[in-house]
C-alpha cells in the first residue's frame, strides 16, 4: 500500500463528533427496533476504485445500516482466502490511501449512512495516525477497526481518534479471557467487534454457541454495542446470530458476489444488492417475531 497520496481534497465531511456520533444513533436506532443492524464490508479498490464504490453504495442502499472499508494490505494474516483475493487484485490495480478516503467519503455522501474503515495498523502509523484520523473524518467517516493494533500501544490513535470525532473499534475473540475483554472495552468506542468462526470448524450449532457465549462475556464489561462477524451468508444465519448480538457483520460473502463476476460490475452489483436486501430481512425477523 503506497501511502505517498494524501486524501488533502476528500471534501468538507463531518464534524468534529458528528462520525462517531451518527454511528451512535444507527445502533441505538436499530435496538430500538428490537433488531440487530446489519454492517457490511468490502475492501477499497476492488474490484477498481469506482466499482468498490459503487458497491459499497449498493450495500447501504440495500439494507445495509453501516459499512466498513477495507484498506487492502499486502500480507491481511487475519483475513480468510476471499478476502485476500480482493485485496490482491486491489494492490495490483493500485490502490492508494487517498483511495480509500474516497471510497469513505464517496459512500458516506451518497448515503448519509456510517462509513468505517477496517485496516491494520502498519498502514496508518507509516501514514500518521493523526494525519489519517483527520483525513477520515474529514471524508465523513464514523470510525476505525484496528484488529491487529494492541490496546496497550493505541494511546496515540486513539486521541487522535477522539480529537476528530471518529470511533475506535477494537476486535475480541472467543480466547479473550474475561480479564482481557475488559481491559479492550474499556478502551474502545462505538462498537465491539466480536469474531468468532462459522462453517468447517465446527457445525452451526456449535459456533452459534460459542459466539453468543462471547457476546454476553463481553456485554459483562460494557455497555458498547456488540456486533458479531462469524461468516454469515444467509438471510437464516443473519436471523440466528441477530437474535443475540447488537450487530451482523458480513464480509466474504458480498466479495464472492463479484469475484463471481469478473467482468461484469453490473451483474456483481446486482447479487450484492439482492444478498444485502435478504440479509436485511433476515436480521429483521427478531422484531418480527
Amino acid at each position: 500500500m503506497s501511502t505517498e497520496a494524501t486524501a488533502a481534497d476528500s471534501g468538507a465531511g463531518t464534524a468534529a463528533g458528528g462520525g462517531i456520533e451518527l454511528l451512535e444513533r444507527v445502533l441505538a436506532g436499530a435496538r430500538a427496533e428490537n433488531r440487530a443492524a446489519l454492517v457490511g464490508y468490502l475492501p477499497a479498490g476492488f474490484p477498481t476504485v469506482d466499482g468498490g464504490i459503487e458497491a459499497c453504495v449498493a450495500l447501504l442502499e440495500s439494507g445495509c445500516d453501516i459499512v466498513e472499508v477495507g484498506l487492502p494490505h499486502s500480507d491481511p494474516v487475519l483475513d480468510g482466502p476471499v478476502i485476500q483475493t480482493a485485496d490482491d487484485i486491489a494492490l495490483r490495480g493500485g490502490v492508494r490511501i487517498a483511495d480509500v478516503v474516497r471510497t469513505v467519503r464517496d459512500a458516506h455522501a451518497a448515503t448519509g449512512k456510517p462509513v468505517l474503515c477496517m485496516t491494520y495498523w502498519n498502514p496508518v502509523d507509516r501514514y500518521g495516525a493523526d494525519r489519517f484520523a483527520a483525513e477520515l473524518a474529514a471524508a465523513g467517516g464514523a470510525g476505525c477497526i484496528l484488529p491487529d493494533l494492541p490496546v496497550e500501544e493505541s494511546e496515540g490513535w486513539r486521541k487522535a481518534a477522539e480529537q476528530h470525532g471518529l470511533a475506535t473499534v477494537f476486535v475480541v475473540a472467543p480466547s479473550s479471557k474475561d480479564e482481557r475483554l475488559a481491559k479492550i472495552t474499556a478502551a474502545g468506542s462505538g462498537f465491539v467487534y466480536a469474531a468468532s468462526l462459522m462453517g468447517v470448524t465446527g457445525t452451526r450449532e456449535s459456533v452459534g454457541r460459542e459466539a453468543r457465549q462471547l457476546v454476553e462475556r463481553t456485554r459483562a464489561t460494557t455497555q458498547l454495542p456488540v456486533c458479531v462477524g462469524l461468516g454469515v451468508s444467509t438471510a437464516a444465519q443473519a436471523e440466528e446470530v441477530a437474535a443475540f448480538a447488537d450487530g451482523v457483520i458480513v464480509g466474504s460473502a458480498f466479495v464472492k458476489k463479484l469475484l463471481a463476476h469478473p467482468d461484469d460490475l453490473g451483474a456483481g452489483l446486482e447479487d450484492v444488492r439482492a444478498l444485502a436486501s435478504e440479509l436485511a430481512e433476515g436480521v429483521r425477523r427478531r422484531a418480527a417475531g
